[in-house]
């Protein structure tokens, strides 16, 4: 017989003298990443490599604290590399719409705005004074004073010339026009035309003549004109260059050792000396279009945009983007209205979280990645090519084709890490071949890690960190006890702790909440217990619904007694937050045929796949225990009672074996034990998940209907490690109110079921008499004996007849 699971088996408790933490093992616990190794050495590798490709995916399951290790990982490898430059956008003053990018080190891309600004301020401040001082005004005069004597001598010649062949020249809206003269007044039209014939030749002839005297003089004032401005132009710059010059050159000396910068504000000097004008305007009263912002647009072309200033750094930057849309990603150019009209500039240019952690590291979720449009393909993109395209994302769908920016792309050195799945991380290694390229390092968060003293400490020293960072009371070692043997019911595993810290942190919250309420110096054992029943109670209407209807017989499932071909099996209701067992009655009717065994629930499209597969084993292992003589003439029906959904999984396969085990047999099984376990061909029990809930479930239902000592659950011997029961099913077991029975083998647990020897084959393959096994077996030959007196073609018409 099966020997019973003891108390000490069916729950792991803790050494509470090695349990406790110091303040420095919690400071330093932040720099680390408790009990998960083998991602650790992945971050090592593929974050100091600096191939590129070599990107990191950490994959594991919600809840594992993937990004607070990574991030406290990334924090302290951060501190070891230089600080990254600045990065700032300046106009290009040959193509306005291709701004250029300058690098600069970190923290002089602001000092460099600052200085550009200042520098501007002054020049608008010098120039005004500059033009309208008296020495400027005395050079102007004397360039321009013998221009104009030149000026006027030609006119005088020109006029002399046309008086003194009686002509005068005349100014009008439309240009110059020569007029002869009588008595010194201008000949009119009229007076023209009562001439002679001969006279107006005369008249004619001479004014064709003075025109082109005329063209020759005004040709040599239009040189005049051109000389004059260009001398007033030389002199403006050569003051202008005098004034702001020391300016750029003191600029230029601090930034010597950027030759980028330094013919940046060679540019900037010749656009100044080229836009004087726009220097010289007068601070007069403002139209409605001389608003004081208008006014300062034709300024902002020597304005720097430092889209990123690591001036307040220390190491690399850290950066995690939640929401990697693609302009979060890779920044955007922004617009503005202005007299209804959108227009741009490169100093509404925006960074995105690339240009921010350049130089460093990025970490995205890539669930979050993959559900923004352009973003993945976008980032595959700057990765391969090494840099930072800035560009208008309806100009990229071909939406719209006007003009706009295009900056100069920005070189990318950045190590991006994604935060996901391993399901995930499987399809896009299978199906896109860039991830491949780009992602060759992959760290594996695990769910759970081994029980060990280290590991049991670190833990500890975990509760001490979240209390000591969220200034909750600090848990004695009962409490802490506590919270490890409920992480090892999270992992399943009495040789494992759960590294599900979310889960953990929400209990550790929730005690110190009770605690506060009790007025307690420090959170107790009974503050976790409470905040564990809790967050259950929260969640188990449904259970409880359940439990009822079984208690009030709705849902008919026996606790006491036996019956033929029936038998208690568990399944496991998962509802996301919470899952709990259920137990369910599996009936199993027999019959002679040779149709094998039928599963109800398959037939009825209520039946999985693996269950389907758990169901068709079970004739393996009949045909190999008791076929070997005979054939197997059965015809077996199988089903869940009460059942109206979907059932899936094998871990019902030993339970609804039994049944057909005590069907055949004719033998009873006791009705106050449930049975777990999946079965293979050669009738060995293996191991389910979920036995806890599942045992759990069907001692609550036995407490409801009252527990009679002889109650109980069979289980796999190899789950026998991952039980980690509730407190109240121990005390039951320890006072023998219920039993938990680990089984290896289908004959071991239908022992334990009805009581009687299962009985082993011997060597001329019979069973020894009186045994369950005897009993099958002999059935089994009654059957195929009588199946025999009707010919295979009546059974086939008989079961046509059925069908009909």
């Amino acid at each position: 017989m099966i020997e019973e699971l003891t108390p000490e088996m069916i729950r792991k408790e803790f050494d509470a003298s090695i349990l406790g933490c110091k303040t420095t093992e919690t400071l330093e616990l932040l720099k680390g990443i408790i009990g998960q190794d083998r991602a650790l050495k992945a971050l090592n590798f593929g974050l100091y490599i600096s191939n590129n490709g070599f990107n990191i995916y950490v994959a594991g399951a919600p809840g594992t604290g993937k990004e607070t290790a990574v991030k406290n990982f990334l924090d302290e490898l951060a501190k070891t590399k230089t600080v990254p430059n600045d990065w700032c956008y300046v106009n290009n003053f040959e193509n306005t719409y291709e701004p250029k990018v300058l690098k600069l080190p970190p923290g002089k891309g602001k000092a460099f705005q600052k200085d550009m600004k200042h520098l501007i301020g002054e020049a608008r401040r010098i120039l005004p004074e500059a033009f309208q001082s008296d020495e400027y005004a005395k050079k102007r005069d004397e360039t321009v004073r013998v221009l104009d004597e030149e000026r006027k001598k030609i006119l005088n010649e020109l006029n002399e010339s046309t008086q003194k062949e009686g002509f005068s020249i005349q100014k009008t809206p439309i240009g110059l026009f020569i007029v002869p003269v009588v008595d010194g007044k201008p000949m009119s039209d009229q007076e023209f035309i009562s001439l002679g014939a001969r006279e107006r030749e005369d008249i004619d002839k001479k004014r064709g003549e003075l025109k082109s005297e005329l063209r020759s003089a005004m040709r040599q004032v239009s040189e005049l004109e051109e000389k004059r401005k260009e001398g007033v132009d030389k002199l403006n710059r050569q003051v202008a260059s005098y004034s702001i010059g020391h300016l750029v050159y003191i600029i230029q000396e601090k930034y010597k050792d950027n030759p980028a910068v330094v013919a940046y504000l060679e540019e900037v000097e010749q656009d100044i000396l080229d836009n004087i004008p726009q220097f010289l305007e007068a601070k007069g009263p403002s139209s409605p279009i001389s608003d004081p912002l208008v006014r300062e647009i034709p300024f902002r072309k020597y304005e720097v945009n430092a889209i990123i200033d690591n001036s307040t750094i220390l190491g690399g930057p850290v950066v995690i983007e939640h929401n990697p849309t693609y302009h979060n990603l890779f920044g955007r150019i922004e617009k503005e209205a202005q007299f209804g009209v959108l227009s741009t500039d490169f100093t509404m240019i925006r960074p995105g979280s690339l240009h921010k952690a350049n130089g460093g590291y990025l970490v995205i979720p890539v669930e979050e990645l993959l559900r923004n449009i352009f973003s993945w393909d976008s980032l595959k993109r700057a990765l391969m090519n090494e840099e930072i395209v800035i560009e208008d994302l309806a100009e990229r769908l071909g939406f719209i084709s006007t003009k706009g920016l295009r900056p100069e792309p920005i070189p990318l050195n950045v190590k991006v890490v994604l935060l996901g799945s391993p399901y995930i991380y499987h399809l896009a290694y299978v199906l896109d071949k860039d991830f491949r390229e780009l992602y060759k390092v992959k760290a594996d968060f695990d769910t759970t890690m081994s029980r060990t003293e280290e590991n049991v400490k670190s833990y500890s020293s975990f509760i001490c960190t979240v209390c000591e960072k969220e200034g909750l009371k600090h848990f004695d070692r009962s409490a802490i006890s506590k919270i490890l043997e409920f992480s090892s019911r999270l992992a399943e595993d009495q040789e494992k702790l759960s590294t599900k810290f979310g889960v953990v942190a929400d209990i550790i919250r929730e005690a110190n909440f009770y605690a506060n309420q009790d007025k307690s110096k420090y959170v107790k054992a009974s503050h976790v217990m409470k905040a564990i029943e809790e967050r259950i109670y929260r969640s188990n209407l449904i259970q409880e619904k359940i439990e009822e209807m079984i208690k009030r017989g709705i849902i008919l499932i026996d606790t006491e007694g036996e019956a033929v071909g029936q038998v208690n099996g568990l399944s496991i209701i998962d509802l996301g937050d919470f899952s709990f067992g259920r137990p369910s009655r599996v009936t199993a009717s027999i019959g002679m045929g040779g149709e094998g065994i039928i599963d109800i629930e398959r037939e009825s499209k209520l039946g999985g796949k693996i269950h389907t597969k758990g169901v068709m084993i079970l004739s393996g292992y009949l045909a190999e225990k008791y076929s070997q003589d005979k054939p197997l003439s059965l015809s077996a029906r199988l089903v869940f009672e009460q059942s109206y959904g979907e059932i899936e999984g094998d871990s019902a396969s030993s339970t609804e074996l039994y049944a057909i085990l005590s069907a055949l047999s004719n033998l009873p099984v006791r009705s106050g034990i449930a049975v777990t376990g999946s079965v293979n061909q050669k009738g060995e029990i293996q191991a389910i998940g979920g036995v806890n809930q599942k045992i759990e479930g069907f001692f609550e239902v036995c407490k409801a209907k009252g527990l009679n000592g002889s109650q109980g659950v069979i289980i796999p011997k190899s789950n026998s490690q991952n039980l980690m029961l509730k407190e109240e099913v121990v005390k039951a077991v320890k006072e023998g109110k219920f039993h938990i029975y680990p089984a290896r083998t289908i004959d071991e647990g239908i022992e334990v079921l009805t009581g009687v020897k299962a009985g082993k084959k011997k060597a001329d393959g019979t069973f020894r008499k009186n045994t369950l096994n005897y009993r099958i077996d002999k059935r089994l030959k009654e059957m195929a004996e009588k199946l025999s007196k009707y010919p295979p073609s009546r059974v086939k018409k008989k079961k046509k007849e059925r069908t009909k």
